[in-house]
């Protein structure tokens, strides 16, 4: 078996996984952000059929429940599953909060234990410390195989990974041929850390696209196809595409054959890549450079009523 990598090393990548913090994590996965309630299930046991192996979900998407369900009507066994779930960011103010909605998430899921657990949006009032030092301690007891942060910027993560030494697993972020990431992908590689890509499809924004319908063409593929691989390309990267209708879950799944070549490459960096189009009003700022004092705008009591909006 690969040895998992240290954070000094870029992540190793085999045909379809990552190896981070010694968790094998496929780098094609389920997202199901907007799927709330039980009309998730049936999806999520479509997209296990079809082969994925990576489900993505949050406790503020308000469907792990379903997830579950549909984990136990799959009939897989649970070791070839990776489940990664989140915890909302106004449940960061202590370590009994915390745990209180760890407990939560593995309840609704129906689980023992998550692959993957994750900081879903940070907050203004949070300890980063503590914060950090709860989910590894869960990570300890077995209870999550791994833990993570999502929507963390460049000087948060320098925190995270250089000054507290939490062992980040991954870091998911949206990506997509519009936006440029190129400075945090930079710190995760030199670190050996992986990043998952949501909203890998802009939002939708992606397959309307002329310059990624073109190179479709060429390959015979859907310009979002050629989104989804655009990403996988890079060393390193993730995408949790999500889909209701089997046959895009069929072709976002087939977009990880497709290899684009230099032209390809080319044509896509010319694309404008300041669009990012998750911008919630407590987002950290996405333009602090490394030595910034990294603070959230605004605290998490002011966003419950903005979830269908944040992944």
């Amino acid at each position: 078996m690969t040895q998992a990598p240290s954070h000094d090393a870029a992540p190793v990548t085999g045909s379809g996984a990552l190896m981070t913090q010694g968790v094998t994590m496929p780098r094609l996965g389920f997202g199901t952000f907007r799927m709330p309630g039980g009309d998730c299930q049936p999806v999520v046991e479509s997209a296990l059929g079809l082969g994925y192996r990576h489900l993505d979900t949050a406790a503020m998407y308000d469907n792990e429940a379903a997830v579950g369900a549909a984990i136990r009507a799959s009939g897989l066994a649970r070791r070839d599953l990776f489940v990664t779930t989140k915890v909302w960011h106004d449940q960061l103010g202590s370590r009994d909060a915390i745990r209180g909605a760890f407990d939560a998430s593995l309840a609704e899921l129906g689980l023992d234990h998550v692959d993957l657990y994750m900081v879903h949006w940070p907050s203004a009032g949070m300890d980063m410390g503590v914060v950090l030092e709860t989910l590894t301690r869960l990570r300890e007891e077995g209870r999550t195989r791994a833990i993570g942060v999502c929507n963390f910027n460049l000087p948060m993560m320098q925190m995270a990974v250089d000054a507290i030494g939490a062992p980040i697993a991954a870091l998911q972020v949206e990506y997509h041929p519009f936006l440029d990431q190129s400075a945090l992908l930079g710190f995760l590689r030199r670190r050996g850390i992986p990043m998952t890509a949501y909203a890998p499809l802009a939002q939708g924004r992606a397959a309307a696209d002329e310059t990624l319908r073109a190179i479709g063409d060429k390959h015979g593929a859907s310009a979002a196809q050629v989104a989804i691989a655009w990403l996988l390309d890079h060393d390193g990267v993730a995408a949790i595409p999500k889909a209701q209708r089997p046959e895009s879950q069929a072709a976002n799944l087939v977009a990880a054959a497709i290899r684009l070549d230099d032209h390809d490459r080319r044509a896509i960096a010319a694309l404008p890549k300041d669009l990012r189009y998750v911008r919630p009003p407590f987002a950290p700022d996405w333009d602090a450079p490394a030595d910034k004092t990294p603070t959230p705008r605004l605290p998490a009591s002011r966003d419950r009523n903005l979830k269908d909006n944040v992944p």
